[in-house]
């Protein structure tokens, strides 16, 4: 059976990549088409020589593409409008079955029925929809903020246009959680099976290397030998990692967050004293930093969340904002607690609150053995089993 795998864009390192890495695994001999792909950061994860890459950038203007500085480069965010007709122009005909990975496009390449289209949807994109305000809030500030939004209120309804008619396109979809299951049935109205990310066999199997701790900023705390929490993610908005470090510089809590993005910048100058950047950590010393923490802190509204379980599989609970995909892994007061509003303030009451004793790191490994990678494999080979029939 001849299989190509379809996923948005390969230009950094999240959930819905390690799905798409999972799937990769599974079928070695299948190329990888994406809409945008940098080499440079994902390359040991998805070899050049398997990728496809669009026309958007290898066609359409190559020369001046290649020009363009990296942050500009590789800022999806500028080829919105042409997104849709550049998954439209991939040709499937000579596959068997296509799985897509996606989070906003490709569920709408055209394959007619034959090669069969299995896609898994990470959410229907999240900013032609429940978080469209919001988007259009932040980009009215500025000098050119009212034409940046007027631009985005016209781009966005085209796109939700295209969107529905897209998504009757796949023969079978399946949800990245339940939360994500019902977003496809009230924006799509299409069902869906649920499979849950995996949880990759490193966090399980692995001993963690040691990760230099550099002492904290602030003597008091180091005195004190006050634990600290930690964060892993990419620095965006949405993630909502201000909450925390509000919380943080409230309470004069140690926090470390782990992790790169476009938000650093504003993030790092609300930051105060006990709040350390580590930036991009490797794997390895990652799980050393989980391990080492009193609580992870998941602050924002996530499809699923995988960070979660990579803590929770080193023993350490997590406190997240009661909402979305971690209301489906984190058992409470077993392997975390909540926090009940997307603010500070409910955030520091609940780590005020929090005792690391009262959790049991068994309790928490074992619900992260729960997502194994070999359960998230024999659902997806049943699945396309039953597609194939």
């Amino acid at each position: 059976m001849k299989i190509a795998l379809v996923h948005e864009l390969l230009t950094m390192r999240g959930g819905a990549e390690k799905v798409a890495k999972v799937f990769a695994d599974m079928f070695p001999d299948a190329p990888i088409y994406t809409l945008l792909y940098d080499e440079q950061k994902l390359g040991d994860w998805f070899p050049k020589e398997r990728v496809r890459v669009s026309g958007l950038q290898t066609q359409w203007f190559p020369t001046p593409y290649a020009l363009l500085p990296t942050p500009y480069r590789f800022n999806h965010h500028l080829y919105l409008k042409r997104f849709p007709a550049a998954v439209e122009a991939w040709d499937f005909s000579n596959f068997d079955l296509v799985i897509s990975s996606s989070s906003a496009f490709v569920h709408g390449i055209i394959t007619n029925g034959k090669p069969k289209h299995l896609s898994y949807v990470h959410s229907p994109a999240r900013y032609l929809f429940d978080r469209t305000h919001d988007v259009l809030k932040r980009a009215e500030h500025g000098m050119f903020g009212p034409l940046r939004r007027r631009y985005l209120e016209r781009t966005f309804h085209k796109l939700r246009i295209w969107d529905s008619e897209a998504a009757d396109r796949p023969d079978r979809l399946i949800a990245a959680s339940k939360e994500v299951q019902h977003r496809i049935e009230l924006y799509w109205r299409r069902d869906s099976d649920v499979i849950y990310p995996s949880i990759d066999d490193f966090w399980l199997t692995t001993t963690p290397t040691p990760y230099p701790l550099p002492p904290l900023s602030s003597e008091a705390l180091a005195k004190e030998d006050t634990p600290y929490f930690f964060l892993a993610s990419t620095l965006v908005p949405y993630k909502r990692i201000d909450i925390a470090i509000e919380a943080c510089n409230r309470l004069k809590l140690p926090l470390k967050i782990a992790g790169t993005g476009p938000d650093a910048r504003r993030l790092k100058s609300i930051a105060g004293p006990t709040v350390e950047f580590c930036g991009y950590v490797p794997d390895a010393e990652l799980k050393s930093l989980y391990s080492g923490a009193a609580a992870l802190l998941f602050p924002g509204e996530e499809d699923f969340g995988l960070v979660p379980l990579e803590s929770m599989a080193c023993g350490t609970p997590v406190i997240a904002f009661r909402a979305g995909g971690p209301l489906e892994t984190i058992v409470e007061r077993k392997t975390g607690t909540f926090f009940n509003e997307p603010t500070a303030d409910s955030l520091a009451q609940t780590l005020q609150n929090f005792r690391r004793e009262n959790f049991d790191p068994a309790a928490c490994r074992g619900r992260a053995e729960e997502f194994s990678r070999k359960r998230f494999e024999e659902r997806i080979h049943n699945t396309i089993q039953s597609i194939m029939k």
